[in-house]
């Protein structure tokens, strides 16, 4: 009498272990899909504009991220921000200095 509660809980446990496992399959990717590192070493041909996402050409491309890293001007600060920045520096070197 024993042994029905023992099989039936036994064929229960092999189920679900079967379900987990077939679960565990469906995660994994299709054998189609092309892994990561096949496509962070392919060359692109074609990439988007940064600023309005058109197409681009390679040679585009590279014009415009060289053109965004050059500095145009440098920032204009006013002559009361420039000031507080100085004494802000000043002040660091005198602790560097004193040591109170």
């Amino acid at each position: 009498m024993m042994k029905r509660p023992l099989l039936s809980s036994l064929l229960l446990g092999m189920a679900l272990m079967l379900v987990s496992i077939s679960e565990r399959a469906i995660a994994l990717p299709s054998a189609d899909d092309t892994p990561e590192e096949v496509l962070r070493n392919q060359i692109l041909l074609e990439a988007r504009s940064p600023l309005d996402g058109e197409p681009l050409s390679p040679a585009e491309y590279a014009a415009l991220q060289a053109q965004l890293q050059e500095p145009s001007q440098p920032p204009q600060l006013s002559s009361e921000v420039r000031y507080n920045i100085f004494l802000l520096q000043l002040l660091r070197m005198f602790r560097t200095i004193s040591p109170f």
